[in-house]
């Protein structure tokens, strides 16, 4: 007789997915974590967006991984609840030691569960979009292993890039990667920050001005796709008029399939600040 396989999906709270569609879809979202001065917060159970950005304006929280014990209380509940497989798809290594502290814990459930832990080498809707084709090839009645394969080709064909207003954030929280982080402030030039092949950000273009980099972002967008057909996400950082115009100046340059409009994750608002505007697409499946 056949052994019947459950798989449960595991991501974390930078994935920008919508609380819809993590229920839509049962995946299991561990939480990143937010230390301020006197207290700490899960990102997004905790605390929500705009307590975020009040708290921005009195100190600059760090950020840190997932507390360990949160997994493998999640963990013991899939065990418990006759789950066999994981696909566990983290933030990027480049940027957060969440997916190395997974890969330990999960170790620890050789011969109860097969766990694969994924290195998304990238973050917010972008590993929203990788974790969305596990579970859409789950659904189709795919093996967990031809459902990371499907997730990393979504990967491989993805430009995620950002502006923001200032680089402090980025500079002060030391995610500031391959990004010059003095980039002509007097003279308003600012970096088009993408996301690289290693998961670490990088200047993909610079421009001068807020909105001539929102400009530049949707000509880098066409650039790279032209008008193949594609899945897009605008994520911003308490911007949301912004985001929308954004998304409607997309939407006359490129064919879009799907697209989505939403907030990032206070866990990454606290890297990029008020004012972010981020546009992550892939290839529409």
């Amino acid at each position: 007789m056949t052994e019947v396989r459950k798989t449960a999906i595991v991501t974390d709270s930078s994935c920008d997915l919508s609380d819809a569609q993590l229920s839509e879809h049962h995946i299991h979202m561990i939480s990143l974590r937010i230390v301020c001065q006197n207290a700490e917060y899960r990102d997004r159970t905790e605390l929500t967006q705009d307590q975020l950005y009040e708290l921005l304006k009195t100190e600059l929280p760090k950020t840190s991984l997932p507390l360990p014990e949160d997994v493998t209380r999640l963990y013991d509940m899939l065990v418990a609840d006759g789950v066999t497989d994981v696909v566990h798809v983290c933030i990027s290594s480049g940027l957060s030691g969440t997916y190395n502290m997974v890969h330990v814990v999960a170790e620890d459930y050789q011969g109860r569960m097969n766990i694969r832990v994924v290195d998304s080498k990238t973050l917010s809707t972008g590993l929203g979009a990788m974790v969305l084709a596990v579970a859409e090839a789950l659904e189709a009645g795919d093996d967990p292993d031809t459902a990371v394969q499907k997730a990393k080709v979504v990967r491989s064909s993805q430009l995620g890039m950002f502006v923001i207003r200032t680089l402090e954030y980025l500079r002060k929280g030391g995610r500031i990667g391959l990004v010059e982080s003095m980039v002509g402030n007097l003279l308003q030039i600012k970096p088009i920050i993408f996301v690289n092949d290693d998961g670490v950000y990088q200047t993909l273009t610079k421009a001068r001005g807020y909105k001539a980099a929102v400009e530049t972002m949707v000509q880098e967008a066409y650039r790279h796709f032209g008008m193949k057909r594609i899945d897009l996400s605008v994520v911003h950082g308490q911007a949301q008029e912004e985001a929308q115009n954004l998304m409607d100046m997309l939407k006359q340059k490129l064919n879009i399939a799907y697209g989505y409009v939403g907030p990032v994750s206070p866990v990454l608002a606290i890297h990029t600040g008020p004012g972010l505007l981020g546009i992550i697409a892939n290839l529409a499946k």
